[in-house]
């Protein structure tokens, strides 16, 4: 059988093709069979194009049905998918298509001679909205719909995942289909999906958690969806009792919790909440625990290996940590010359396994120097191991506060500032000090009503961290900054507190 994953979702479409596979908010239906049929036309539609394996497909579109046939459709013909956030703006794209030069872009209705002069006279340029109208759609439905998976090895490129680029460069990670396979399988498996499960699918698909998580294990389980163009706290809550499983980011709890009529009624067919992308606050899970009964699920991935490790479907999952290494990845804690760390101490954290991107496109002098020299791949997160081999992770290796001499891990300050009452959350985070090189900072949004000072906050953090670790300065913010993935953009914190 061909490595190619678009194989591995044909072996699991279910035996009557007529079944659902989505159904949108406005009640539109999508069978196994349309989706077989749709992808078929596109990927002849692409072929036809005279784009060979490995050429590039550039997609900035909103979510739809068609979108996602459009993916698997670059999966089919041997393509290499390569999604855009629709946040990205002219100066954003025009890196991307450049460093990518994909031999086909397809865009939001009103943009292709925008697209088209960034993308070069090469490429060819197509529209799809979020209804699935556009001349993709035209140009591609008088195709036929049979067309045979390519041919792919494991380590033949499926997409590229451009990083978010908060500081510096984005890096195209080059994910192969021996990853996205791999991983999808230990997902369908650990996390119990099967054909009976209903996915509410809420995420956008322009990243990992949506276009690859959520997709591959109702692809890879015969399941089906519910497909939302957006999260919207109610629709969701509407349509959670057609539901067995829901993923999403943190704010997606948050805000369900904010609603009066999120309840255990909402919740009795959900088997599985599953939360990542950002950090889940200790009073979020503990809220939802106590409101619906059931603990989120929390697990860690990233564009360059997607799911890592997770907390269990059975089992304990701890408040605050992302778990346990799932099946076939190896997780290590280790110093700044490579050494593996002993449980508790905090280093950064580096994997390896099937499930590791091949490296960064066009940047080998780069990829060589995120992987150690015995072959792990430094993430640039820092963790800890507790006793039980349960992985926390307590920041981010550029987000390490040196101050006065001494190591600062922002998750440590945060945990204990968001365990104060009246805080919602908080961000903490390093800027320029004359006499300590840095100093500690905190961003803090109050609860409604809560009074809290600056000194207030200081002062009941002083029984419980040492000195040193004490923010030189609270700043009280209304809502911290945040990118598409919900994740705190902490340079720009930086750069506005400096």
């Amino acid at each position: 059988m061909s490595d190619n994953l678009y194989s591995h979702v044909e072996r699991a479409m279910p035996d009557d093709s007529s079944r659902i596979l989505l159904v949108t908010e406005s009640g539109r239906e999508c069978s196994w069979r349309e989706m077989h049929e749709q992808s078929g036309r596109i990927a002849r539609l692409l072929l036809g194009l005279g784009l060979q394996p490995g050429a590039r497909v550039a997609v900035q579109v909103e979510k739809s049905p068609e979108a996602l046939f459009l993916y698997l459709a670059c999966l089919r013909a041997g393509l290499v998918y390569l999604p855009l956030n629709t946040a990205y703006r002219q100066s954003e794209l025009e890196y991307f298509l450049r460093d990518a030069e994909p031999g086909a872009v397809v865009c939001r209705p009103g943009s292709e001679g925008d697209v088209a002069g960034l993308a070069g006279p090469a490429a060819h340029v197509f529209t799809l909205d979020g209804e699935g109208r556009g001349s993709l759609s035209d140009a591609s439905g008088s195709h036929e719909t049979h067309c045979p998976a390519a041919p792919a090895r494991a380590d033949d490129l499926a997409a590229i995942i451009y990083t978010s680029g908060t500081t510096g460069r984005s890096k195209g990670a080059m994910v192969t289909h021996g990853n996205l396979i791999s991983n999808a399988r230990v997902l369908v498996d650990c996390w119990g999906f099967s054909q009976d499960d209903v996915l509410l699918h809420a995420l956008p698909i322009f990243h990992v958690h949506g276009l690859f998580v959520a997709n591959h294990c109702v692809l890879l389980a015969g399941a089906s969806m519910r497909w939302h163009a957006r999260f919207d706290a109610r629709a969701v809550m509407r349509d959670l009792p057609r539901a067995t499983v829901l993923m999403g980011v943190p704010t997606f709890y948050t805000r369900l919790l904010s609603e009066p009529g999120f309840d255990q009624s909402r919740c009795a067919t959900v088997r599985l909440f599953v939360s990542g992308s950002a950090p889940l606050q200790l009073d979020t899970f503990q809220r939802f625990e106590q409101r619906i009964g059931q603990r989120i699920l929390e697990r860690y991935g990233m564009s360059e290996a997607g799911m890592i490790t997770s907390n269990p479907l059975h089992g304990e999952r701890k408040p605050g940590s992302v778990g346990l290494p799932l099946p076939g990845n190896q997780v290590r804690v280790a110093d700044e010359r490579d050494r593996p760390l002993a449980q508790g101490q905090a280093g950064g954290i580096q994997i390896r396994g099937p499930n590791v991107f091949k490296g960064y496109w066009r940047m080998p002098e780069k990829t060589c120097e995120e992987f150690s020299a015995d072959g792990w791949f430094r993430t640039g997160d820092v963790g800890t191991f507790d006793a039980e081999g349960y992985l926390s992770i307590v920041g981010r290796a550029k987000d390490l506060i040196i101050t006065g001499g001494y190591n600062v891990y922002p998750k440590e300050i945060e945990l204990a500032i968001d365990a104060l009452p009246g805080v919602q959350e908080s961000a903490v985070f390093g800027v320029a000090h004359a006499d300590f090189g840095e100093a500690v900072t905190a961003a803090v949004v109050l609860l409604p009503g809560a009074s809290l000072s600056e000194a207030d906050i200081v002062q009941r953090l002083k029984a419980q961290i040492a000195s040193y670790k004490l923010p030189k300065r609270v700043v009280l913010v209304e809502e911290l900054p945040r990118n598409a993935m919900g994740k705190v953009q902490k340079n720009v914190l930086r750069t506005t507190f400096a």
